[in-house]
């Protein structure tokens, strides 16, 4: 059974979605005949590259929310991951254009490490605050992953058109946002759900 998860690496409830169902696949009992392929979409493609912006401004920009809106929002956030054992710091939390960390993350699944390698960019992200947005915090971040040749890779261009053709067949397949979740090809799951909602999920694919 193979399930595709499409996530952006600036989006908390990817992360917190990713833990709860890593949480329903361990007590799945076909758990060891599952195939996990991570896929990209951009929440923003639009953001220049190489820049980034207080993520607390673009949600209160983009929601029209006022900033004690955004706190209390994000301070939710904190305690929601916090449960699934993940550390938020989203205070200072930035965000930018994500290409060429999605980028790795398909860097990552050509050399079989597709998981440690989106695992270390969320961590740095949400618990370091370590930037997704430039070449040498992103070489950095991908030889500690354990990819080679990582600035080479960056500097060459390639897997952007792997990026791109994954948020088009996101848009195709109806999701408008991630987490998104297509399990054996024919069930979705939108948003970062229960465990139980996953487990279920698994358990009528199977």
């Amino acid at each position: 059974m193979r399930i595709d998860i499409w996530s952006d690496l600036v989006c908390p409830w990817c992360y917190l979605g990713k833990r709860r169902f890593e949480r329903a696949l361990s007590g799945f009992s076909a758990a060891t005949s599952v195939e996990v392929v991570h896929r990209s979409f951009q929440l923003d493609p639009s953001l220049p590259k190489g820049q980034s912006l207080r993520a607390r401004d673009m949600l209160m920009r983009k929601y029209r929310m006022t900033e004690a809106e955004v706190i209390a929002s994000q301070d939710r956030l904190e305690g929601l991951a916090a449960a699934e054992g993940l550390e938020y710091h989203l205070s200072e939390s930035r965000t930018g254009n994500t290409m060429d960390a999605h980028r790795l993350v398909h860097f990552g699944l050509e050399h079989g490490i597709q998981d440690r390698v989106i695992e270390r960019l969320f961590r740095a992200h949400f618990t370091e605050n370590a930037s997704l947005f430039d070449e040498e915090s992103l070489a950095v971040l991908g030889a500690e992953a354990g990819l080679p040749d990582v600035r080479e890779f960056l500097r060459s261009g390639r897997c952007e058109s792997e990026v791109i053709d994954d948020h088009r067949q996101a848009h195709e397949l109806g999701a408008r946002g991630v987490p998104f979740f297509v399990i054996d090809g024919r069930y979705a799951v939108s948003g970062a759900q229960s465990v139980e909602v996953f487990s279920a999920a698994l358990a009528r694919a199977h």
